[in-house]
């Protein structure tokens, strides 16, 4: 497992949770407004952290913690993420998983073995502008309908999301995201925040007016959409 980062609690990342945060290293995506740059783009494998100080660490807050929440960068990317997951489970934490759909049959693999307990799912914008959105031409949307189809028949808790950008996202533009996903538990609409490292530039947040329309037109299609961090 590539870890290039490590939170050591949040309350924020894991609902329900007090937990830990690991961040893996490389995505497959390019999203202009990505706000964890140097886990895409720069790698500095040198820096990476060990899997057991994660373990050690986790061994000395049981009881403290309960979950460990693991995003990227793209966490199914890692070839042993499986394996990964499998030992903090044994460790006696509970599990969240980001992800940003495109790879369905690790998710299922994941999903039918019961092995995380809450995974969160970037929906980037409406097919029409998903592959100028994640920066990828000719970008498939197959693996994201999969994705989407797999957690809304499945059991597992979740979530979809969306990271809303001024250049990026219009009322149409999140509508259309929203019915990809039509009947889905919960969408979370969050505004864009310049973490000063970004893959794009010159990118800005969406006014309160605006987002609340976008949360109106979303709505119609899902069962709660609602501003996250407004």
């Amino acid at each position: 497992m590539l870890i290039m980062g490590f939170q050591k609690m949040t309350l924020l990342d894991f609902p329900g949770r007090i937990a830990c945060t690991v961040f893996t290293g490389g995505c497959n995506l390019r999203c202009p407004f990505c706000h964890n740059a140097l886990l895409v783009t720069e790698i500095d494998k040198s820096t990476a952290i060990p899997e057991e100080e994660v373990f050690s660490f986790l061994k000395k807050r049981g009881g403290l913690l309960d979950g460990v929440a693991i995003t990227g960068g793209e966490p199914l990317i890692q070839p042993d993420i499986k394996d990964f997951i499998k030992k903090v489970r044994d460790s006696g934490f509970a599990v969240k998983l980001d992800t940003n759909g495109c790879y369905p049959d690790k998710l299922k693999e994941i999903l039918d073995e019961k092995l995380v307990d809450y995974v969160a799912m970037d929906i980037k914008n409406s097919p029409e502008r998903y592959a100028e959105t994640v920066g990828v031409d000719n970008f498939d949307l197959a693996p994201i309908k999969e994705s989407i189809a797999l957690l809304t028949s499945g059991d597992t808790e979740y979530e979809f999301r969306t990271t809303i950008t001024k250049e990026f996202h219009t009322v149409k533009d999140v509508e259309g995201a929203a019915m990809m996903i039509k009947g889905a538990e919960k969408y979370f609409l969050q505004n864009f925040v310049d973490s000063g490292n970004l893959i794009g530039k010159n990118l800005h947040a969406c006014d309160a007016d605006t987002l609340e329309n976008m949360r109106s037109a979303a709505q119609k299609h899902v069962k709660t959409a609602v501003l996250r961090g407004i």
